[in-house]
């Protein structure tokens, strides 16, 4: 008898490799936005999607607070066209990254969702900026 662990049987290495390699292209990671933050690797735009009232309670520094329904061509009219930008919402029980991804995909901008949004900063022993 099997487990569930191996039931379907996973992908061949090359398979996988693909996959995986291709999760990087749509994610990053909070460790790797707290690394390029502190050591002044401004290549993207973080931004903070949640609504407005939540994200004042705490939010991470340096993180532009646009909430996904104000995700507009106007307000990203100032941005360059490749500018890439990073999504981030309260964690895994969120969808908003995935809302503001969309509209920022359909408006032809690169994205990129940080995985674990607020409770992976948290998790990780980061801290938030308070208004």
């Amino acid at each position: 008898m099997k487990s569930n662990v191996i039931r379907p049987r996973p992908a061949q290495s090359d398979e996988a490799l693909a996959y995986f390699q291709s999760q990087l292209r749509f994610e990053t990671d909070c460790w790797d936005v707290h690394y390029a933050l502190n050591n002044n690797l401004f290549d993207f735009v973080l931004l903070d999607v949640r609504g407005l009232e939540v994200a004042k309670k705490g939010y991470i520094e340096g993180a532009t607070l646009m909430p996904h329904p104000t995700i507009t061509q106007a307000r990203l009219k100032h941005y360059p066209e490749d500018t890439v930008f990073v999504v981030y919402c309260a964690g895994p029980h969120c969808n908003a990254t995935e809302k503001a991804a969309i509209k920022l995909a359909r408006l032809g901008r690169p994205v990129k969702k940080m995985i674990g949004g607020v409770t992976g900063w948290l998790d990780e022993g980061f801290e938030l900026t308070c208004d």
